[in-house]
């Protein structure tokens, strides 16, 4: 949610980058906002203004009273009485357009950063930099489902049965593997400096408006039946949701910490949920990276938040991409952001294992999250990072780590979450 100043002092400003966004649709928005706010401010003045009254009147009524002005001060205590209810019905009224200017407000996208691509959709997305070497080897690269079927590790059959499409069962080496890949990404960051977090893994409702678009939360979000209660689709959500409503001290910034968690997601839309292998999934784990900082410190530490994401990858074997995320293709609460692709040598392709993403104040302004410092408070600056999300990058590990022979090369920083394997050796 934006600044409702910037509408105010400029409304071209905010229609230029909803068109910059290819969200004509909402140009209208802007106007409405801007005559109800006109009308908000003027039913607080009037209503600030009989408060005022109504004080200056009632500190006269005693003074009436011990001169014997008794009919003067009935008439005062009449005015006031008329006065409150005409108070009554402009903080009524003051409350009724908050309200609705709130819920037009956070349909309103966040003001893009300048060197943000201009884009309808995804495909025109922009390549930053590549790292590392993409090979194809001299084999053919099976598909992941087929390499864990070799190792004993994939059930999706039975996941079918408990819980339907969408889940699946890791079992064996494999299931080992995938948690030592989010081992290592937890130590990885607390290197780096990040206190380690395991958040709640529901939220209410108010912390989920705040963290995300209402376009999100439908096609994303779970519900708990009967409770204001949603299962969380990323651990950014509860995490950024532990600073509702504080006020920070100056000195406690930067906050950066690093969290694990299951994610839930209801994946709807056209891409559908992959009948075969783990790409597109209703459940998955992920660790994640969070910041809060100055808006100053903003842009550096969402430098540093992907790099991080790409060291981690290259430590794994894996070829990875940074894509600039083009303006159609931003979630309306970010102005920044670029994805990290993994390398798949079987699809000789990139596909996406982590997005970084810098969101100015707009979280901040929904959840309440402010810093006090030498000229009172500012909302603060948030960032979110995946460091890891698997099975998307137990994908990509294997297919880049898989022999001719189906065994798996277990890199060295794995080792030690592994028992100290070099290889996983097939079963099948």
């Amino acid at each position: 949610m934006i600044d409702i100043k910037i509408i105010r002092e400029n409304k071209d400003i905010v229609k230029e980058n909803i068109k910059r966004k290819f969200q004509d649709h909402k140009l209208p928005l802007v106007d409405e906002i801007y005559d109800l706010d006109l009308e908000f401010r003027e039913v607080k003045q009037k209503g600030d203004n009989l408060r005022a009254m109504k004080n200056e009147k009632s500190s006269h009524i005693g003074l009436l009273m011990r001169e014997g002005k008794k009919d003067e001060a009935e008439v005062i205590k009449k005015e006031i009485a008329e006065a409150n209810d005409e108070i009554n019905e402009l903080s009524l009224k003051e409350e009724q357009l908050e309200s609705t200017i709130k819920e037009k407000m956070m349909m309103i996208p966040n003001i893009i950063d300048p060197s943000v691509p201009i884009g309808e959709d995804d495909t025109k997305n922009v390549e930053n930099e590549k790292f590392g070497e993409p090979v194809v080897p001299n084999f053919e690269v099976p598909h992941h489902a087929d390499i864990c079927a070799r190792l004993n590790g994939l059930d999706k059959e039975s996941a079918g049965r408990t819980s339907g499409n969408g889940f699946y069962y890791l079992m064996g080496d494999v299931a080992r593997l995938h948690s030592a890949m989010l081992s290592y990404a937890r130590d990885f960051m607390i290197d780096k400096g990040f206190t380690y977090c395991v958040p709640p893994f529901m939220i209410r409702s108010d912390v989920v408006s705040g963290v995300m678009s209402f376009e999100e939360m439908g096609d994303m979000m779970y519900k708990i039946e009967g409770e204001d209660l949603y299962l969380i689709g990323t651990s950014e959500h509860s995490m950024i949701g532990k600073f509702k409503d504080q006020i920070l001290k100056k000195e406690e910034l930067p906050i950066t910490m690093t969290s694990y968690s299951p994610c839930f997601r209801k994946e709807v839309g056209s891409h559908g949920i992959e009948e075969r292998g783990l790409y597109r999934v209703h459940q998955f784990e992920k660790q994640e990276m969070i910041v809060i900082c100055d808006k100053e410190e903003g842009m550096d530490y969402y430098t540093k938040m992907w790099q991080f994401t790409v060291e981690l990858f290259r430590n794994l074997n894996i070829p990875v991409r940074t894509l600039e995320c083009c303006s159609g293709d931003l979630a309306d609460l970010k102005v920044k952001s670029c994805d990290v692709e993994a390398w798949s040598p079987r699809q000789q392709k990139y596909f996406e294992v982590g997005s970084c993403s810098i969101l100015g104040d707009a979280q901040a302004r929904r959840l309440g999250i402010r810093v006090k410092g030498e000229n009172g408070t500012e909302y603060v600056t948030t960032l979110n990072n995946t460091v890891l999300a698997t099975p998307r990058g137990l994908i990509a590990f294997l297919e880049n780590n898989v022999n001719e022979d189906g065994s798996v090369n277990i890199p060295e920083v794995l080792r030690p979450y592994m028992g100290g394997k070099e290889k996983l050796v097939p079963k099948n």
